[in-house]
């Protein structure tokens, strides 16, 4: 097909037909640019390409953030790891990285109510959706619900399956809440498929050793465990809760700031 053959003026058609926002969007503008400027052919579809894949990447990112369902505003950028000086930022940043998520490793943090836990779990898991990785977030006690209401209705397999397509599950608050026999069997199900396959990173207020309410059968707690830490990363998160630490600071502050007085002034304007 020779150029005059053709139409420019169905350039946008065929932008939107090949589902090229960022080429639709942006083509004539470019365009005009590279003609100002004598650019080759080449840099002009280069810049093209660069600005669509960009925008490709962005909305796959929402996408994704979206799906996980993180808790708003728990990122690196907005952990204090001055609070908690027993936690290297450079640990940290290896973690987001996702190397350990090659065959399916996980990542423990326990520690103290308050300690930020949840916090780095969710940043982590945030950074590693930016890079490319795909993530879920739930309470424990929620995801066990769902998973025990898929069994009665003898869709567990196919509710688990949902879960494969996830890089990371991330599993909130799991030593709070005591589980019932049939429970239990969905949580072990969840953690036992997911060995050395998928990950998973748990926030855990109580060590090890304390697991037994969540898996009341001894045995099953045993396999549990041994199945999370084979491959793990353990964050060893006690310290003071920032809960507390910002509940004492505010009552200092309270402390320090004098009574408000009435001037002589407003007295007077007052009678």
């Amino acid at each position: 097909m020779s150029a005059r053959e053709i139409d420019i003026h169905t350039l946008p058609s065929m932008l939107t037909a090949l589902r090229l926002p960022s080429f639709h969007k942006l083509w004539a503008e470019i365009a005009t640019r590279a003609d100002t400027e004598g650019w080759p052919a080449a840099r002009f579809l280069a810049v093209l390409a660069e600005f669509e894949l960009a925008e490709r990447d962005m909305r796959r990112i929402r996408r994704h953030l979206n799906e996980a369902q993180l808790p708003a505003g728990k990122t690196l950028a907005t952990f204090d790891f001055k609070a908690l000086p027993t936690l290297p930022r450079a640990r940290v940043a290896a973690l987001a990285a996702g190397d350990w998520l090659d065959g399916g490793g996980n990542l423990i943090a326990i520690g103290n109510s308050g300690t930020g836990k949840t916090h780095i779990l969710c940043a982590i898991g945030h950074a590693l959706i930016e890079a490319g990785h795909r993530v879920f977030y739930a309470r424990t006690s929620d995801l066990v619900q769902r998973l025990q209401a898929a069994r009665r209705d003898l869709v567990l397999e196919a509710a688990l399956a949902k879960l494969d397509k996830f890089d990371l599950i991330i599993l909130d608050d799991i030593t709070y809440a005591h589980k019932d026999q049939a429970e239990t069997g969905v949580l072990f199900e969840l953690i036992a498929r997911r060995y050395e396959y998928r990950s998973i990173a748990i926030a855990a207020n109580q060590p090890f050793s304390g697991w037994d309410q969540i898996f009341p059968d001894k045995a099953m707690t045993v396999a549990a465990i041994d199945r999370l830490v084979h491959h793990a990363s353990i964050l060893e998160m006690n310290a003071e809760s920032f809960r507390q630490r910002a509940a004492a600071s505010n009552k200092r502050a309270q402390a320090e700031t004098p009574p408000t007085t009435i001037t002589d002034n407003q007295n007077e304007g007052d009678t």
